[in-house]
C-alpha cells in the first residue's frame, strides 16, 4: 500500500513560482496547487497559506503572477520553496520584471500569466483565491513545465499529510 504523500503526487500538477506585490514590496514563492478554473471568463486557482508573508502582499494587492517553472528549474523552485520572504529578499539573485500589476515575473520562466483576484475563500489550512487571468505570455514554447511529482519531498509537506484517511 502507499502512503498518502507518495497518492496525491499522483495528481498531476505544475510547479510555479507566484509572484506579488504591494508598492515597493515583492515577494514570490513555489507553489503547486495552481489550476485553471473557467474558460470564459478566464479564471484561475492558486492555494496559499495564510501564514505567509506572501498572502498578506497578494491580499492587500489583490494581484499575482505565476511565472511557470521548466523542468529543468528545480533549483529556482527550491530557492523560492524553502526560504521566508520575511527574512530573504527572494528576488536579489534572480533575474525578474514587473509584470503589468507590478508583480514579479521571473525572465527564464517558460511562461507566465497576471492575474487579478476575484474572489478568496477559507479552504482547510489554506486560502482558494480565484482569479482572472489578465495577460500572459509564453516565453520559451520549446521547454517542458516542471511536474511537481519531480520535485519529491522539496516543499516538505510529507510532515502535512495525515497517518490515514478520516
Amino acid at each position: 500500500m502507499s502512503s498518502i504523500p507518495e497518492l496525491f503526487r499522483h495528481l498531476t500538477a505544475g510547479v510555479y513560482v507566484i509572484g506579488v506585490a504591494n508598492g515597493e514590496r515583492r515577494d514570490a514563492f513555489t507553489a503547486s496547487a495552481v489550476m485553471q478554473v473557467s474558460f470564459s471568463p478566464l479564471l484561475v486557482a492558486l492555494g496559499i497559506s495564510a501564514a505567509h508573508e506572501s498572502y498578506t502582499l497578494l491580499h492587500e494587492a489583490d494581484g499575482f503572477a505565476i511565472s511557470v517553472l521548466s523542468a529543468q528549474q528545480q533549483e529556482l523552485a527550491k530557492h523560492f520553496g524553502t526560504q521566508s520572504g520575511r527574512t530573504v529578499d527572494k528576488l536579489a539573485s534572480t533575474p525578474w520584471r514587473p509584470g503589468v500589476t507590478g508583480a514579479p515575473l521571473l525572465r527564464d520562466a517558460l511562461a507566465h500569466f497576471e492575474c487579478r483576484v476575484v474572489n478568496d475563500i477559507e479552504a482547510g489550512d489554506h486560502r482558494l483565491v480565484l482569479a482572472r487571468v489578465i495577460d500572459g505570455a509564453i516565453a520559451r514554447p520549446n521547454g517542458q513545465p516542471m511536474l511537481y511529482a519531480q520535485t519529491g519531498n522539496l516543499d516538505g509537506s510529507e510532515s502535512l499529510y495525515p497517518a490515514t484517511f478520516s
